[in-house]
């Protein structure tokens, strides 16, 4: 009886968390069966994704750990240590225990990303992204990259930011290029991440 209950239970948030969070939304890392390993880059490489895409608040899945020694989840842990790592790199603005298999995650503004200290342990900035890199883009994604570059020095307090700009650009579009996967449509997303970024430094205003 006890058990037929907690599968309704199970049923009855199962359809909340679809109603609340959506397919998009959602990643079911407890549903791919994925190693330790395996499982902290899908999550890292997804929370990225859906934080330049705007996604707000999204929900892990990583089940509860029933079929592992001492019915703990490797996997809730390797996820849980990822998510405070996140925070301080700023893809990850908080996140909570939804359930005892999941975590609900609010994903922090993508200006975020250029403001978060880096600490020694902490993985290493991405490689930089070079000259050529920058003028193989289509006008409108430079002119995007380069007035997001001076509004973010602006933000900081540099009143003269030209000579500082093409830097700033690169530094921007190699943080951005790890969140975007390749494929015909990345350059289109790669736009609507930095407008989406310009938008959020106008809300600060």
């Amino acid at each position: 009886m006890a058990t037929s209950r907690r599968r309704q239970l199970d049923t009855v948030r199962h359809a909340l968390d679809e109603a609340r969070f959506g397919a998009a939304r959602t990643l079911n890392l407890r549903a791919m069966l994925p190693t330790v390993r395996e499982a902290v880059g899908r999550a890292e490489s997804w929370l990225r994704q859906r934080q330049v895409e705007g996604a707000g608040e999204v929900l892990v899945v990583t089940g509860r750990g029933h079929g592992s020694p001492d019915g703990v989840s490797p996997v809730r842990e390797a996820v849980r240590k990822l998510l405070v790592s996140l925070r301080r790199r700023g893809v990850v603005a908080e996140h909570a225990e939804h359930t005892a298999g999941s975590f609900v995650v609010r994903l922090a503004p993508t200006s975020a990303l250029w403001n978060a200290p880096r600490r020694r342990r902490e993985p290493p900035a991405p490689p930089a992204a070079d000259p050529p890199a920058l003028r193989a883009l289509e006008p409108q994604t430079a002119d995007l990259l380069r007035r997001l570059a001076v509004r973010s020095l602006e933000s900081l307090g540099v009143r003269e930011p030209g000579p500082l700009v093409e830097s700033e650009m690169i530094r921007q579009f190699a943080v951005l290029a790890q969140a975007i996967p390749d494929g015909p449509e990345r350059e289109t997303r790669f736009r609507a991440a930095l407008s989406r970024a310009l938008e959020e430094y106008e809300t600060e205003d």
